[in-house]
């Protein structure tokens, strides 16, 4: 278990096959000119000794043996000093490497409290939550802790409340258990709303752990921060006053975003003091085509294709691999790629022994029903999977012993994500190789002939706005339905409450009696909200044949994902979507086998609510404010599998969507333009260029992703009169990735003007300007333009970083 790796290796019992070094895999993976060129630079990490400590004294006897019983006799110096932050009842967040033992530096103080019934006040005996941001990853750490606390009798009792928890025990995990392990989203519709239910187990608690926290960013992070802050206030109602404890993946900052999560001051533990195996990570780009794409662009062979053909070949030569990928889409192409080769490889091969190889890999992602997903986390924990494609519902702490190499197939975002993914592998301080294959995109490709950026740069801040009134009112609405908001509650949702209240109550959803607010409407107030997605219902998925649910898509995905004629796939089946009906949120598809994957086409236009701040770069200005954007899902295109080649456009007739968020914008004057050189002809070209690539490389300096965000480049825009190239969050009311681009637009616009300029390519591709979403048919776009007018614009950049608004950074709460 990913909590037991300070001393035993943790393979399957009985393996004892000697594995080859990470170099001699790779080296096996590129055995001729063709494939080694593709490798742009080998990073290798040496490995790195162990420092030990010991367990506080406070700590029960019981729980050191119940450990050691498990293999680990002593613990890294980190974990005792979570252990003994804990014990003082100070909250601290834990942020080491993967498989560091993060996990057993909050179990052990909290199997040591729940041990001693003595604390709790009404004489349940003590009780802990634990939250997940997947259902696999609370899951398997349930697995854990009941192996773990097996020698402890009853005196502790583990149990997984979700959607997937049976009805009749859930009154049983109510009462009788004292460590709930759930996720965000349970705790939000289900447990608070119900609290009075959760009377007994609230008035206990002692500790609140709070897994994987670094991946509680952007809205969904700014949702989980305000369900935290009415956990807190039912939890002082019920007079328990909880300690947070919280695991982190590497992340810049820790106890700062720990602080903006929980609202409350947080101790932070960085110093990594487990031992690591050699790490040999590789960039590779995939080699050029034959082909080309939009205006003749070269086009590079798709990193779903490279990744597919090396878990092949991997898995063929006995190498445990999980394949990482972006989309749930290109894991199951992945694993449905590698199976056919492996199927093709064995039968050509004539070996009936090694047949089972194409059964061997599979793809593991989130939409699966709990059936599926348990299934495959059973074929992960006993060694039948030799290969998994999966997104990133198997990076989050889920124990997959043994791995040897890891696969990434895109760049994942962010730094923190990366060294996550990469560090599954080698999880017994054994050593492992982990591979990041390009996208054909202007980050990706930067990233792999820059090598500097990923390995001499520290993760990235992770960003979250818990003050964004598009997350905050509901929440408030959802307090008030739970208990009466009275002024005493207010500072602890923030300085923008008392501006929210009176607007809840014109709208008729909370009314003020008695010096408190209250919920006005029959309905659950929790239901107002979905934490992950983007508003609205989300949408299902149903084989129009037989009925059968196969998943859900959220709402705000919906247009440009299973629109009339996309294709969905699921569990290694290919489905065409036959209808949309976003009336009652069902998409209606049939199975079938195109030779192609679809993609979404959009249009776009924006106009300025408010400008915050405008900060002067030489006679240009950079600005950032609130923004409306409207968006129209107008055609989609049909794409040869494998190569990526587009072989039609097809209309679409979707309404269009509009959206209130935050953006960052620059503009440039006349005479700027002049300078650049570029021409009236030129100038929409060049400004569309560098949107496409500046949306491309922000990602590497917010926690976002590029679909998170969205850009508008207009040669002359109604409101500022002048060219401008907006960027903007895809989330109502900003996600913090625009106001991140603003006090890093310096460095940022450089890496922009870099990339474009670096590529070899002529006019323009998909490594540098051209973008896969563009619903404009990348057109039109002028590199050459574009590189001149960023040069011109940076020529004016201050030095600092630009004032504005306060850096989420640099905000606490109280």
């Amino acid at each position: 278990m990913p909590m037991a790796n300070n001393h035993r290796s943790d393979r399957r019992t009985g393996d004892t096959t000697v594995r080859p070094s990470p170099r001699a895999v790779l080296d096996r993976l590129a055995p001729g000119p063709s494939r080694a060129s593709r490798i742009t630079h080998t990073e290798h990490l040496p490995p790195r000794a162990g420092h030990h400590a010991v367990w506080p004294d406070r700590i029960r006897p019981e729980v050191i043996a119940a450990v050691q019983a498990a293999g680990i006799e002593h613990p890294w110096s980190h974990q005792a000093l979570a252990a003994e932050y804990a014990l003082d009842g100070e909250s601290v967040v834990v942020s080491t490497g993967t498989a560091s033992g993060k996990s057993l530096a909050y179990l052990v103080p909290v199997l040591s409290t729940l041990l001693d019934g003595s604390d709790a006040p009404n004489g349940r005996g003590a009780t802990a939550l634990y939250l997940a941001p997947t259902k696999a990853l609370a899951a398997d750490q349930c697995r854990a802790v009941k192996d773990l606390a097996r020698p402890l009798g009853n005196a502790v009792r583990p149990a997984a409340y979700d959607g997937d928890t049976p009805v009749e025990e859930r009154e049983w995990v109510r009462q009788y258990a004292n460590y709930v392990l759930t996720n965000p989203d349970m705790l939000h519709r289900g447990i608070l709303p119900s609290h009075p239910r959760w009377s007994s187990f609230l008035r206990a608690l002692r500790y609140v752990v709070i897994d994987e926290c670094h991946t509680y960013r952007g809205v969904f992070g700014s949702h989980v921060a305000q369900v935290v802050r009415r956990l807190r206030r039912l939890c002082a109602r019920y007079g328990s006053e909880p300690v947070f404890l919280m695991a982190s993946a590497t992340a810049a900052e820790p106890a700062v975003a720990a602080q903006r999560l929980t609202g409350l001051p947080v101790r932070e533990i960085a110093d990594d003091a487990s031992p690591r195996g050699e790490l040999v990570f590789a960039l590779w780009e995939p080699p050029l085509t034959q082909l080309h794409g939009e205006k003749g662009a070269p086009v590079r062979r798709t990193a779903t294709a490279e990744t597919a053909d090396l878990l092949t070949d991997l898995v063929t030569q006995g190498v445990r691999t999980v394949a990482f990928v972006r989309s749930r889409r290109g894991a199951e192409l992945i694993s449905v790629i590698a199976q056919e080769r492996l199927a093709a490889l064995t039968s050509a091969a004539e070996t009936p022994g090694d047949r089972s190889l194409a059964q061997r890999v599979a793809a593991y992602r989130g939409g699966y029903l709990p059936e599926e997903r348990r299934a495959l986390e059973r074929a992960l924990h006993s060694g039948d999977l030799l290969g998994l494609a999966a997104t990133t519902a198997l990076e989050l702490g889920v124990d997959v012993s043994g791995l040897d190499a890891v696969l990434i197939a895109g760049y994942p975002g962010t730094r923190a994500s990366l060294w996550q993914q990469a560090g599954r592998a080698g999880r017994s301080g054994q050593g492992a190789l982990a591979v990041l294959v390009a996208r054909d995109d202007p980050l990706d490709t930067y990233l792999v002939h820059h090598p500097e950026a990923l390995f001499q740069k520290p993760v990235e801040s992770t960003v979250l706005d818990p003050d964004n009134p598009y997350v905050l009112a509901p929440h408030l609405c959802a307090a008030a339905a739970e208990l009466p908001l009275t002024d005493d509650d207010l500072p602890l949702f923030g300085p923008a409450t008392a501006d929210l209240l009176p607007q809840l109550e014109a709208a008729k959803l909370l009314r003020r009696r008695a010096k408190a607010w209250h919920w006005t409407r029959r309905e659950r107030a929790a239901d107002l909200t979905d934490i992950r997605g983007g508003g609205g219902r989300p949408v299902q998925i149903v084989e129009a044949e037989t009925g059968r649910l196969l998943g859900t898509v959220d709402a705000s995905a919906a247009h440009a994902t299973v629109h009339d004629g996309a294709v969905h796939l699921h569990q290694g089946r290919t489905y065409l979507v036959r209808q949309l009906d976003l009336e009652d949120s069902v998409a209606l598809v049939e199975e079938a086998d195109p030779p192609y994957s679809t993609v979404a086409r959009d249009t776009t236009s924006i106009s300025v609510l408010e400008t915050d701040v405008e900060v002067p770069w030489g006679e240009a200005r950079l600005c950032y404010g609130s923004v409306e954007v409207t968006n129209q899902v107008v055609s989609f295109l049909r794409r040869k599998l494998i190569t990526g080649e587009v072989l039609g456009e097809t209309r679409l007739d979707l309404p269009p969507r509009t959206l209130r968020t935050r953006a960052v914008w620059w503009t440039v004057t006349e005479d700027q333009v002049d300078a650049a050189r570029v021409n009236p002809d030129q100038l929409g070209g060049a400004l569309h260029a560098a949107e496409h690539a500046s949306i491309g490389m922000l990602p590497l300096f917010a926690t976002c992703d590029r679909w998170d965000i969205g850009g508008v480049s207009i040669p002359l825009h109604p409101d500022t009169l002048l060219p401008t190239v907006f960027v903007y969050d895809g989330h109502p009311g900003g996600a913090g990735f625009a106001e991140r681009a603003f006090h890093t637009a310096r460095e940022w616009l450089t890496a922009t003007r870099q990339a474009i300029a670096s590529c070899e390519c002529d006019a323009g591709c998909p490594s540098c300007i051209q973008s896969p979403k563009c619903g404009n048919g990348n057109d039109p776009l002028h590199k050459r333009g574009a590189v001149r007018l960023l040069t011109v614009l940076l020529q004016g950049a201050p030095e600092n970083e630009a004032p504005g608004p306060a850096k989420a950074a640099e905000r606490t709460e109280t």
